[in-house]
């Protein structure tokens, strides 16, 4: 059992729960709570922690007990495991992960895909909520500038409830060179913008569709609204100009999902 919290290891996770570089660097990522250990994908498992408490509830569990005995584990103290937590209250579980890849071309030629593309967005929790809401509307990825929130950055992970686990993504230097690609291969790219001709309730969306969602507060950026194909807007009453990034991705891709069903 790890008890100090002087540990290499110990010492290992804090730096990736708070440097970005860091978890870059190692390609990895923290995902806590049971959950997030139920839901990790084998393959991108490195490295589990827990407390003594959570393993014998786990044991006592049928459904978890088998994965736990398959799981290489290691024990740390009540006391370790807050330093390494990243929380205000430690759920007692922890994993290391192998950030996924997805190729982008394959990505990309998927038949009728739905896409949301994400400029500049700094709130943790809107990105982990789209991952989130793109999972239950059957968004085909999430491709995020590289202006935008680190996607592995511990709120956001959390903010998923383990959609990063499934929905694809891809992180693109430049939004200003793919989407003219996005354009050639016949997908539709629909900025989100107060200028928009049609209410998205009234565009079809049934064709390949990439919905661009711009910065919380400024919105999409001048060079990256004049390379959308088309402008749609989101009705509203009231004093408001605009809606919480993630409602508006939310309400975009689940019309597009509503028209796809019909």
């Amino acid at each position: 059992m790890l008890t100090s919290v002087n540990n290499a290891r110990v010492k290992q996770i804090v730096q990736w729960q708070t440097k970005a570089k860091e978890r870059k660097k190692d390609n990895i990522f923290i995902a806590e709570g049971l959950k997030m250990w139920e839901e990790a994908p084998e393959e991108l498992l490195l490295e589990v922690y827990l407390t003594e408490d959570v393993e014998k509830l786990l044991l006592q569990e049928e459904r978890n007990r088998e994965k736990l005995q398959k799981t290489t584990y290691e024990l740390v103290s009540k006391e370790v495991f807050a330093k390494m937590s990243d929380t205000c209250s430690p759920q007692g579980i922890l994993c290391v992960l192998r950030r996924p890849f997805y190729d982008k071309e394959l990505l990309l030629q998927q038949e009728n895909p739905m896409f949301v593309i994400l400029e500049d967005l700094q709130d943790p929790g809107n990105l982990g909520t789209i991952f989130r809401t793109g999972e239950g509307a059957g968004v085909t990825g999430i491709i995020l500038n590289k202006g935008t929130v680190d996607l592995f950055n511990p709120k956001t992970i959390r903010s998923t409830m383990g959609s990063i686990y499934r929905v694809p993504f891809l992180i693109e230097e430049s939004l200003e060179e793919l989407l003219p690609e996005l354009q050639k291969r016949g997908i539709h790219t629909l900025a989100a913008h107060l200028k928009g001709n049609n209410y998205f309730q009234e565009q079809s969306l049934t064709e390949p569709v990439a919905f661009l969602i711009g910065n919380e507060g400024k919105g999409l950026s001048e060079q990256i609204t004049k390379l959308a194909g088309e402008y749609i807007k989101i009705p509203m009453k009231g004093k408001l100009e605009s809606l919480n990034a993630s409602v508006a991705a939310s309400l975009l891709m689940y019309e597009a999902m509503r028209q796809r069903d019909v």
